[in-house]
């Protein structure tokens, strides 16, 4: 039984996604949701790639087993998509800091893989990457939550993007501090860190759960 689990967690980053697609399927999306749904798709196509990778490493040629790469492409488009979805919100609220952090997180993205780090490297995955995006991405769901609070028209809550945004916030709220130890914890605790990305598995569930709760909300509009 405890396999059988493992396996459905090991894979959740591939079927997980199917949770908003089935929504998808028959609930029409505004405008506003087209990079969240663009992102349901790619991730899709990525995660796939990677999990196919890490299940048949062993028959696969040495320098194609290697999947850190496409977690960092990951990285990088879940941040831009759901940057464009925080600046396209009906939101004036801190809105030049929201249009300027994309150019400097790709500053960031061209000095850290010229001098640093790189993109392609077969050992590890960009820690500092996934918790540089995590962070981010962080700040935009609170200050998301800071303009809903301050709004003095009263208007609903519970709208689709709250469920996006939600669900974005307690993804990258919990795996902030995975993606910034992982690579350390792989070098001396490779089973916990084994262990651990288990925990990211399991938010990227919920993260799709809400993902899809929010299109379910704005197909009824």
């Amino acid at each position: 039984m405890a396999k059988i689990f493992q396996f459905i967690i090991d894979w959740s980053e591939v079927w997980g996604l199917f949770i908003p697609i089935s929504i998808l399927c028959y609930r029409k999306q505004p405008d506003s949701n087209k990079p969240v749904v663009f992102y349901v798709y790619v991730a899709l196509v990525i995660n796939l790639a990677i999990d196919l990778t890490w299940k048949f490493r062993s028959i696969l040629p040495a320098s194609y087993t290697s999947n850190n790469y496409l977690y960092n492409l990951h990285s990088i488009l879940r941040f831009y998509l759901f940057s464009i979805f925080f600046i396209r919100l009906d939101q004036p609220f801190l809105v030049v800091i929201k249009k300027i952090i994309p150019v400097c997180f790709l500053a960031f993205i061209l000095v850290n893989f010229t001098f640093y780090e790189n993109f392609f490297d077969y050992w590890q995955l960009s820690s500092r990457l996934l918790s540089i995006e995590a962070i981010l991405l962080l700040f935009y769901t609170l200050q998301y939550y800071l303009f809903k609070i301050n709004d003095s028209m009263g208007t609903t809550i519970m709208t689709t993007d709250f469920w996006i945004t939600t669900g974005l916030g307690i993804f990258v709220a919990l795996n902030f501090f995975i993606f910034l130890l992982y690579n350390e914890l792989t070098i001396h605790l490779q089973n916990f860190a084994i262990t651990l990305w288990s925990v990211h598995n399991i938010s990227y569930i919920i993260f799709n759960l809400f993902i899809a709760k929010g299109f379910y909300e704005s197909g009824k509009h």
